[in-house]
């Protein structure tokens, strides 16, 4: 894995509004979160990043790294729930891996702070911090389900579909923290459409055992191109199992 980056130079004092200032001292904390883990940074860290003194960390954040540590998070949460907000212009595969782009380069932009906030682990982590990470799984299931026509606006998903959903959420961020591990291999790109096969292959399989999830996979199949994603892995699905066919004993 790459050397994290060094930490920020501090920055000239000058007098800033109250929110600003708290936007200031959140960037400089996540910065320093985004490639170290919580437990090892500290409000010094943050006062001489952000370019101010101790205590005035403290009086914008009188509960120290614990509440700075929650409000960056929180900050952090945001950005990342943002990653799954996306149009609905063009395929649904399209659209889903815009939504991947964003995210793997929020992962690679954060590195070993993204492993902290999803591995947990630390003594920074609470039912707070929690329920933020939480937060964001469940928004970016939210937003899939969007792409497949289901939720706010429309008819609601069923269980089956919802279980899929989240299933690939899951899985997504279990490839995240693999592909960090692993040196951020194969490139992001290859990971991307890995992954939106994934979620193809996944609503697939439940269409075979549960009808509203076969209706979902009938009306994507209606929005898709030949040579988009589904109709390149449609084509690679059916040549393995012409393959497979020959090697499989008769009778």
């Amino acid at each position: 894995m790459t050397s994290a980056p060094a930490a920020p130079r501090p920055r000239a004092y000058r007098r800033l509004g109250v929110e600003e200032r708290r936007a200031q001292l959140l960037e400089a904390a996540l910065t320093l979160f985004a490639h170290r883990a919580p437990d090892d940074v500290s409000i010094d860290e943050v006062a001489l990043a952000a370019g101010v003194s101790r205590p005035l960390v403290y009086r914008y954040f009188p509960g120290g790294r614990q509440q700075l540590y929650e409000a960056a998070l929180g900050s952090a949460a945001e950005q990342l729930t943002l990653c799954f907000a996306e149009p609905a212009v063009g395929a649904p595969t399209e659209r889903v891996s815009r939504v991947l782009d964003r995210y793997l380069g929020f992962v690679d932009q954060h590195d070993a702070g993204f492993s902290a906030l999803l591995r947990g682990g630390s003594v920074a982590e609470t039912s707070r911090t929690s329920a933020i990470v939480d937060g964001v799984r469940r928004a970016a299931a939210e937003q899939i389900l969007l792409h497949l026509g289901r939720g706010p606006g429309g008819r609601p998903p069923g269980p089956r579909l919802r279980m899929m959903v989240r299933t690939w959420i899951a899985a997504v961020e279990a490839a995240s923290l693999i592909w960090l591990d692993e040196e951020k291999q194969p490139p992001a790109a290859d990971l991307r459409g890995w992954l939106v096969d994934h979620l193809v292959a996944l609503l697939a399989a439940t269409a075979a055992s549960d009808d509203e999830t076969a209706v979902v996979a009938a009306e994507l199949l209606g929005q898709e191109t030949a040579d988009g994603p589904v109709g390149r892995l449609a084509a690679l699905v059916e040549a393995v199992a012409g393959h497979a066919a020959h090697l499989l004993p008769r009778g």
